[in-house]
């Protein structure tokens, strides 16, 4: 268990002076994986494509609910990857209205569980102007609480995707990924063609800087991995599936438009493909969900396509095998499903003097609401308003 004492020293540690250096153009020749890779479109491992897996990255933003889990569990279970190991989403989850007894749930069905903050604060310009302190309160401090609510190992809990995707300023979201032992990010969009492949932030970055400010430091060992983005069929770029325009509305319609979206990376050099909604979608269009199943269908009848976690998609980055060594190395050694080990116990508590309820794993209800400085709910919590 994270206690007090201990996310006071990772705070401490964050946001203690920072030694920043810009950074300087990749050399192939001293960036090599495992942990350094330069930004490109080369596919890691110098693979030929025919060769390569095709990792689909299926991510949703937000509180994880009643409503929404309903999606969740119609639509992944019993579903396997060429490799038998279990088709995975990623889950940026963010605290309010979060019941984490369901969190509990998908990461044991083997779905990856990631960060969005604690408070998903409404403005732009409050996370683009943040300090370190403030984004280690709302990442670091999400990563106790949901480690210690949903009953998840704390290195488990390993990316997270930033609000409004909406980088800070001054590299600080990187510098609290370096400082606080996060993984990755994965808040940047890209519409660069072919797309980039998942690097790390020891060297400049090459990546098209869609909605600034983009990093300019040197952050040794933080992986990017890019948002690459979607047109829709007005030729415009989308960052996520939910903010394309002008879709059609019938199942067989959007799923064209699907799978004219994922042959941009499954033609080309099969870079990761993103799917990246939020759940909301699915309540907005009354074949939303259909053509989404349709597609996770069409795509499982791809022999060369695996949908997997994001951190899964680093984890093969890093030592890159072709697919006729997928079975036989260790990539295959993946979390199985396993049964939920948690109570679900609901909390009648107060924010800033109204009502929030919360259902999580623990035993005892916690003292008061937990929220930023106070991940665990402690004592009295603080406010931003």
């Amino acid at each position: 268990m994270i206690t007090r004492t201990v996310l006071a020293f990772f705070i401490v540690t964050i946001i203690s002076e920072c030694f920043c250096f810009v950074a300087k153009p990749c050399n192939p020749n001293e960036c090599r994986l495992p942990d350094c890779r330069c930004s490109g479109t080369d596919i890691p491992g110098n693979i030929p494509a025919k060769e390569t897996p095709q990792f689909v990255m299926i991510t949703f933003d937000d509180a994880v609910t009643f409503l929404n889990n309903e999606y969740y569990q119609q639509a992944f279970p019993n579903r396997e990857n060429p490799d038998g190991c279990p088709v995975a989403a990623t889950f940026y989850i963010s605290h309010e209205y979060t019941d984490y007894s369901l969190v509990h749930k998908l990461h044991r069905q083997g779905h990856e569980i990631a960060l969005h903050s604690i408070t998903h604060f409404s403005s732009t310009e409050y996370w683009k102007k943040i300090s370190l302190s403030g984004l280690t309160d709302e990442f670091v401090g999400q990563k106790v609480l949901t480690s210690h609510f949903a009953k998840i190992p704390y290195d488990d809990l390993q990316g997270i995707r930033m609000p409004f995707l909406q980088l800070s300023n001054d590299d600080k979201s990187f510098e609290m990924l370096n400082k606080g032992g996060i993984t990755y990010d994965s808040s940047w969009p890209s519409q660069k063609s072919p797309g980039l492949w998942p690097y790390t932030l020891d060297s400049t970055s090459t990546q098209d800087c869609v909605i600034g400010p983009c990093p300019t430091n040197s952050w040794n060992g933080t992986w990017v991995q890019p948002m690459l983005s979607w047109k829709d069929p007005r030729d415009v770029y989308c960052s996520m599936v939910d903010m394309c325009l002008g879709l059609p509305q019938d199942v067989d319609g959007l799923v064209g438009f699907m799978i004219e979206n994922f042959n941009r990376n499954y033609l080309t050099n099969k870079a990761p493909f993103g799917f990246f909604v939020h759940s909301a979608w699915f309540m907005v269009g009354e074949n939303h969900f259909a053509a989404f199943v349709k597609f996770i269908d069409y795509l499982q009848g791809l022999p060369d396509v695996y949908l997997v976690g994001v951190s899964d998609v680093l984890k093969w980055v890093k030592n890159p095998v072709s697919i006729s060594k997928m079975k036989s190395s260790s990539w295959s050694n993946c979390r199985k499903p396993t049964a939920p080990d948690c109570v679900a116990k609901s909390c009648r508590l107060k924010k800033n003097g109204q009502e929030r309820y919360m259902t999580h794993c623990e035993n005892k209800c916690p003292a008061t609401y937990p929220w930023l400085g106070n991940p665990l709910g402690e004592n009295v919590a603080k406010s931003i308003m």
